[in-house]
Formats: structure tokens, sequence, C-alpha cells
């Protein structure tokens, strides 16, 4: 799967990642459900960072599709909450 973030880059992140990167994406929702910013720009950056750390980078010359897109790092928890679907940032 190709993850983008925004600001940043591509990543081409194994679908075994998935499972470690829903539960990451599920904390993420509960800091803005909480409305707690600390929380929220501290599981952004655990999200952000798991992709970084699973995924390898797509070279910028390589043009490929996004199956999924996560907001940038300095992302501010409003315009996160606005993003969020039923199912968070990460489909499953």
């Amino acid at each position: 799967m190709i993850i983008r973030i925004l600001g940043e880059g591509q990543y081409r992140v194994p679908e075994s990642a998935l499972v470690e990167l829903n539960e990451l994406d599920a904390e993420v929702q509960t800091a803005v459900d909480t409305g707690d910013r600390a929380a929220f720009h501290d599981r952004l950056g655990d999200l952000l960072a798991a992709v970084r750390a699973r995924g390898t980078g797509v070279p910028d010359d390589e043009l490929t599709a996004s199956g999924l897109v996560l907001p940038a790092p300095d992302s501010d928890l409003a315009d996160v909450a606005a993003l969020l679907g039923d199912e968070g940032l990460i489909p499953g």
C-alpha cells in the first residue's frame, strides 16, 4: 500500500503493518475526540513515525497513486478532526 504523508512524500508500506497503524490511528482518534492537543500531537507523531519505519520511501520521480493520505506532522487538531471519518484516518 502507498501512504502519503502530506508535505513529506510517499511510503510503500506492507499490508502486514496495517494492524499496527490502525491501532495508532485509534489513539489519534481518541485524542481528537477528547480534544487533548498534547496527546494528539504525540499520537500523530507515533503514527507517522511508524509509517516511516515500516515503509520504504517512494522516489520523487516515481508517479504512484496514494492509497491513504495522512496529515502533515504539524497539522492542527481541528484540521485533522475535519478529515476523520467513522474509521479514523486509516480504514479498517
